[in-house]
């Protein structure tokens, strides 16, 4: 088949040339008797090697894994494509090929490094996160005083100048009161959304102890007034979006106003328009929460990680003075019931013999100053561990649906936190028989033990120089069933030491079942002990 030049037109010679050449298809186009196809499809086969050519030489550097790579053609009127074999490259172009293919390898190697160290340090910090269980309460955030917070927006307010390079009066005093009042409403509105914020983080991440704690705290403000916590947090809420529409509104006719003068008198009684708003709609509640997280704050932190003892017991049995002769605590003593009205810490420093055993634990004598002899105790125990004793508040014979709030703190301390439990009774008669009667002691110290089995346990007769109420020691008998039991008057120093060696004892039990759970769970593990050096 013969063509002549007058039968394909140059645009259609093109497309068919084209076709032929990405096709490999040279001797059918030599077939075309056109001059016009011959000599393009010639040229069109010249840079396509060309470019085949410069393809394989880039190609050695890629990956090794496929043997044949698809390369499209820049000149392809279509998906056309071709398959270029790859072939190894040798000499100088080969090592250049190496030597780039190794840095890449080293620098991938490195961004995989440093994934890793970002990760380790991301699940470092979590669980940093998970082991603080307790304290939440004293992480609340600092709540300054409505005052305070007026004080410091009329300060960043007096620190807002107009600016000079703005030459335009009007637009100067414009620019001067809309920056003037967006930054009094920042300084407003910024730390009651923190407060709100917060709290609802730290509440919602606490310890089952420190829910309890915080419920019974607010409990006892809305019964004096008939607020709870999550009213008070709204309130500020509902006052931070007041404060922040109306600061808008004054920015806005600061931003329009139509003279230099209107804009700066409109600044002028916009800020103490805020201020007063602020006062009004915000200052009671944020008062509120502050008296709030007083009480919260004093809370004291026990740390799950340390062996703990709980003195429980009726009102006004004594609990408060044993708390002060075995620990650093100094809880307030007065012959009169509920003198305690919050949990107290005390510690004790504790020396380990063994690591192993329960009944390794004593407390060496101190000199004058209350301190221990470091060139007697070296080289004669394991470790050091500051030990945590609790004295709560009294609690009474009655069902849990009437118990008060301090009651249920106490049963809470026993319920969430790894403690061992000194039952206090006083039996001479002198705790009272309104609240403190001996068969009331005695009947609650049945329901406790019973409630609480499986805890280290100890019971205590304190007050023993003032003597017993005839019959008590055979009620006690009757209702203890032969467990042992310690005789102690703290005024005349009987049974002081017996009552540390039970301590101990028991606070190496908490100490055995902590490391026990520290081995399931390392949150629960006890911080790594002072080991002395022989």
């Amino acid at each position: 088949m013969k063509l002549n030049k007058s039968m394909l037109p140059p645009r259609i010679c093109l497309i068919v040339t084209t076709m032929l050449t990405l096709s490999r298809s040279l001797t059918l186009v030599r077939s075309f008797s056109c001059q016009r196809c011959t000599r393009n499809a010639s040229r069109l086969s010249f840079s396509r090697q060309r470019l085949e050519t410069t393809i394989l030489s880039s190609n050695e550097a890629l990956s090794k894994k496929n043997s044949r790579r698809r390369i499209s053609l820049p000149y392809s009127t279509s998906s056309t494509a071709i398959y270029a074999e790859k072939k190894p490259a040798g000499g100088a172009a080969g090592a250049r090929i190496a030597s780039t293919k190794n840095e890449m390898e080293g620098k991938s190697k490195q961004k995989q490094k440093q994934k890793q160290k970002q990760k380790q340090k991301q699940g470092t910090n979590k669980n940093n996160k998970k082991k603080q269980q307790t304290g939440g309460l004293r992480r609340l955030p600092v709540v300054k005083s409505p005052t305070e917070l007026i004080n410091k927006a009329r300060k960043v307010a007096f620190k807002t100048t107009g600016d000079k390079k703005v030459k335009n009066a009007r637009n100067r005093a414009r620019k001067e009161g809309a920056e003037t009042m967006d930054a009094i409403t920042k300084a407003l509105c910024v730390p009651l959304r923190d407060v709100v914020n917060g709290y609802k983080y730290e509440l919602r991440n606490l310890h089952p102890f420190e829910k309890v704690v915080a419920d019974l705290t607010v409990r006892a403000r809305q019964k004096k007034d008939g607020l709870t916590l999550q009213d008070v947090l709204n309130d500020i809420h509902e006052a931070r979006k007041e404060v922040l529409l109306a600061g808008k509104d004054w920015t806005a006719k600061a931003k329009n106003a139509e003279t230099a003068r209107e804009a700066m008198e409109t600044m002028n009684e916009g800020e103490e328009r805020m201020y007063e708003l602020f006062e009004d709609l915000a200052g009671g509640p944020v008062k509120l929460i502050i008296e709030l997280q007083k009480a919260l704050r004093t809370t004291p932190a026990v740390r799950l990680d340390t062996p703990a003892v709980v003195l429980v017991g009726a009102p006004n049995v004594g609990k408060s003075s044993i708390v002060r002769a075995i620990s650093s605590a100094t809880p307030e003593v007065n012959n009169y019931p509920f003198t305690t009205r919050g949990m107290t810490l005390g510690h004790v420093q504790v020396f380990w013999k063994d690591d192993t055993t329960t009944a390794a634990a004593v407390i060496p004598e101190a000199n004058a100053k209350g301190r221990f002899n470091e060139e007697a105790l070296s080289g004669s125990y394991a470790f050091t561990q500051l030990c945590q004793v609790m004295d709560s508040p009294g609690m009474l014979v009655r069902p849990d649906s009437k118990r008060n709030e301090m009651e249920q703190l106490t049963l809470a301390a026993m319920q969430h936190l790894p403690t061992a439990v000194m039952y206090v009774m006083d039996l001479s008669g002198g705790a009272g028989d309104k609240c403190s009667s001996i068969e009331d002691q005695l009947q609650l110290r049945k329901d406790v033990r019973s409630r609480f089995p499986r805890r280290p346990w100890i019971d205590v007769v304190s007050k023993y120089d003032l003597g017993l109420v005839d019959g008590s020691r055979e009620q006690m008998h009757e209702i203890l069933d032969g467990s042992p039991y310690i005789e102690l008057s703290i005024q005349d120093d009987i049974g002081v030491d017996d009552l540390r060696d039970e301590v101990m004892r028991m606070l190496g039990e908490v100490r055995v079942v902590l490391d026990a759970m520290a081995a399931v769970d390392e949150r629960n593990a006890r911080p790594t002990p002072k080991k002395r050096e022989d």
